[in-house]
C-alpha cells in the first residue's frame, strides 16, 4: 500500500505563542465558549428528542439538521468572507445567532418546543455557524503574524476538541438536574460573548485595494478551482470516505447510552466526553504521530482503530468498556481529520483558500448530514448492532481504497502566489466587465517534442481552468502542422487580470514554464474581447 506523505511545513516553536496576541486571545478565548455551547445544544436537542419522540431517525437527524447548512452555505459563505468586511460580518451573526438562542430558550421553557421546530431552530443556528467557519478562519491572518499561522490553526483544533470534551459533560450534569432550556440559554450566552469580543477587536491589517470581485462571480471562481484540481479533490475524497461512515457514532451514541447502556443524560455526556478528551490527546501527540508515519500510513492505522471502536460499542455491553473504546475513537478522529484539514490549508493559495476550505467544510458537513440520516433509519430498521457493524465495515473499505487513492505528496509544489505574465497591452481599452475575453497563445514545436509538449499542455490545461478559464483547447494549425495553438475563454477581462496578479503560484509557473522548455520560441500571445 502507498504511504506517500503530504509534508507540513516546520512548526513554530510554540503552539501557545499566538495566545500572547491579546487580538486573538480575546477571540480564541469566546470561539471556544461558543464551541462549548455549541456542543451543549446538541446534547440538549438531542435528548429532548430522545424524551420526547422515541424514534431513532429523529434522534439521528439533530446531527443532520445543524450540519446540513453548511452543506448549503459554506461556499456562499466563503465568498462572502472574501467580498465583505470580515469583521462586521461576523458581528452581525453572532447577534443573529443570539436572537435565535433566546427564541429557542424562552419557548423550551414554556414547554412549546415540538419536534419539528426544535429541528428548525438547530438548522437556523447551523445556518449560523456555516457562515462564521469560513470568515473565522479568514481574520486569523489578519490576527496573527505569518510564521504562527501554523500554530493559530492547532489552537483552532485543540478549541474544537476542548469543547467536544466538555459540553457535552456539562450539558449532560445540567439536564440531568435543571433540564435543556438552561442548556439552551447557556449557547446563547455564548453567542453574545462572541459578539462582545468582536466589537472590541479592531483590526490594523488593511484588506486588499483592488477591486473585490463580486459575489456570484466568487462563488463559481471558487468552486471552479477545486473542480479543476486533482489534488483537493482527493483530499475531498479522503475525507468522505472517513467521515460517511464515522458519522454513525455520534448520530447513534445517544442510543448506546440509552438502550445499550441503560444511562441517563449524564452518563451519555461522560461518553461524548470520553471521545473529546481522546481527540485532545490525539491533537497532542499528532506531530509525533506525523514524524514517525507517512500520512497515508496514518490514515490506515487511525481509520481501522475507528472501525474497531464503532464494533466494540454494541459488542461489548460495559460502560466502563464503552467509555475505554471512546478515547482511542477521539484520538484517531481528529488524526485523521486534522491532517486531512492540514494539507487541504497548506495546499490552497491564498487567493482562493477561504472557499477552498468552504467546500471542505461543506464536504466535512454533507458526509455527516447523509450519514446521520442514513444509519438513523438502518438503525429503526435493523437496529444499533447491525447498523454500527455495517458502518465498521464501511470504514474498513475505505481503508482498502488507500491502495489506489492515496494522498498525493505536496511536498515540492511552491504554494507562494507568483506574477511572471507580462501586462497585456493592447489599442483597446476594455473595462473589467467586459467579456466573455479569448485569449491565444501560438508555441512553434519541433516534431520530436510534439508528443511531450501535448503531455504538458495537459497539465498547463487544469491551471487555466483553476484560476479563471471556462474553456481551454488545444489546436494544430492546418497551414502550419509545427505551431500549436493554445485557446481560452474567461468570462471577463477583470476576471483574465486577476490571472495576471495574484492567483497564479510558483507550482503554476514551473508548468508553464517546462511546457514552453519544449517549445521552439516564445509564444505569441493575443487578447479578443467580445465585440457585443
Amino acid at each position: 500500500m502507498s504511504t506517500d506523505a503530504v509534508t507540513d511545513r516546520p512548526a513554530a516553536p510554540s503552539a501557545w505563542d499566538p495566545l500572547r496576541i491579546a487580538a486573538f486571545r480575546s477571540l480564541w478565548l469566546a470561539l471556544l465558549a461558543s464551541n462549548i455551547g455549541t456542543w451543549m445544544q446538541t446534547v440538549g436537542a438531542q435528548w429532548l428528542l430522545v424524551e420526547e419522540s422515541g424514534t431513532d431517525t429523529l434522534v439521528a437527524v439533530v446531527q443532520t439538521a445543524s450540519t446540513l447548512p453548511i452543506l448549503l452555505l459554506a461556499l456562499p459563505a466563503g465568498a462572502l468572507a472574501d467580498t465583505f468586511d470580515r469583521r462586521r460580518l461576523l458581528l452581525a451573526v453572532q447577534l443573529f445567532l443570539t436572537a435565535v438562542g433566546v427564541l429557542l430558550t424562552a419557548l423550551t421553557f414554556t414547554g412549546h418546543m415540538p419536534p419539528a421546530l426544535l429541528l428548525t431552530l438547530t438548522f437556523v443556528l447551523g445556518a449560523g455557524q456555516a457562515v462564521t467557519g469560513p470568515a473565522w478562519q479568514s481574520v486569523i491572518p489578519e490576527l496573527v503574524p505569518r510564521p504562527q499561522l501554523a500554530s493559530a490553526s492547532a489552537l483552532g483544533a485543540i478549541s474544537m476538541n476542548l469543547a467536544r470534551a466538555v459540553g457535552p459533560a456539562v450539558a449532560g450534569l445540567l439536564i440531568a438536574r435543571t433540564g435543556t432550556g438552561v442548556v439552551f440559554a447557556l449557547n446563547t450566552v455564548t453567542f453574545a460573548l462572541f459578539a462582545v469580543a468582536l466589537m472590541r477587536w479592531r483590526p490594523t491589517a488593511t484588506r486588499s485595494t483592488g477591486a473585490p470581485e463580486r459575489f456570484a462571480a466568487a462563488v463559481r471562481s471558487g468552486s471552479r478551482y477545486v473542480r479543476h484540481s486533482p489534488v483537493v479533490r482527493r483530499i475531498l475524497l479522503r475525507a468522505g470516505l472517513f467521515l460517511v461512515p464515522g458519522s454513525a457514532l455520534w448520530a447513534l451514541l445517544p442510543l448506546v447510552a440509552s438502550r445499550g447502556l441503560g444511562l441517563g443524560s449524564g452518563g451519555y455526556g461522560v461518553l461524548l466526553g470520553a471521545v473529546g478528551i481522546g481527540a485532545v490527546a490525539g491533537a497532542l501527540l499528532l506531530p509525533r504521530m506525523r514524524a514517525r508515519w507517512s500520512l497515508n500510513r496514518l490514515l490506515l492505522i487511525a481509520s481501522t482503530g475507528f472501525a474497531v471502536v464503532l464494533a466494540l460499542l454494541v459488542l461489548v455491553p460495559s460502560e466502563y468498556a464503552v467509555v475505554a473504546a471512546l478515547l482511542p475513537a477521539g484520538v484517531a478522529w481528529v488524526m485523521v481529520l486534522s491532517s486531512v484539514n492540514a494539507a487541504m490549508q497548506l495546499f490552497l493559495p491564498n487567493w482562493v483558500r477561504a472557499r477552498g476550505l468552504a467546500v471542505y467544510q461543506m464536504v466535512f458537513a454533507g458526509a455527516q448530514a447523509a450519514g446521520a440520516l442514513v444509519w438513523g433509519v438502518l438503525s429503526d430498521v435493523w437496529g444499533l448492532r447491525t447498523t454500527h457493524l455495517i458502518a465498521a465495515a464501511l470504514m474498513l473499505a475505505g481503508v482498502v481504497t488507500l491502495r489506489w487513492w492515496p494522498m498525493r505528496d505536496t511536498s515540492d509544489m511552491n504554494r507562494e502566489p507568483a506574477v511572471f505574465w507580462p501586462e497585456p497591452h493592447l489599442e483597446l481599452d476594455p473595462s473589467d466587465d467586459d467579456g466573455p475575453v479569448l485569449v491565444m497563445s501560438r508555441y512553434p514545436v519541433s516534431r520530436e517534442h510534439e508528443t511531450a509538449f501535448v503531455e504538458a499542455m495537459e497539465r498547463v490545461r487544469l491551471s487555466r481552468l483553476r484560476t479563471g478559464a471556462l474553456r481551454w483547447g488545444l489546436f494544430r494549425d492546418g497551414a502550419d502542422p509545427s505551431r500549436f495553438v493554445e485557446a481560452y475563454v474567461v468570462p471577463s477581462w477583470g476576471e483574465h487580470l486577476r490571472q495576471h496578479t495574484g492567483r497564479l503560484t510558483g507550482t503554476d509557473q514551473e508548468i508553464e514554464e517546462y511546457a514552453l522548455s519544449l517549445a521552439d520560441g516564445p509564444a505569441e500571445v493575443s487578447h479578443l474581447v467580445s465585440a457585443r
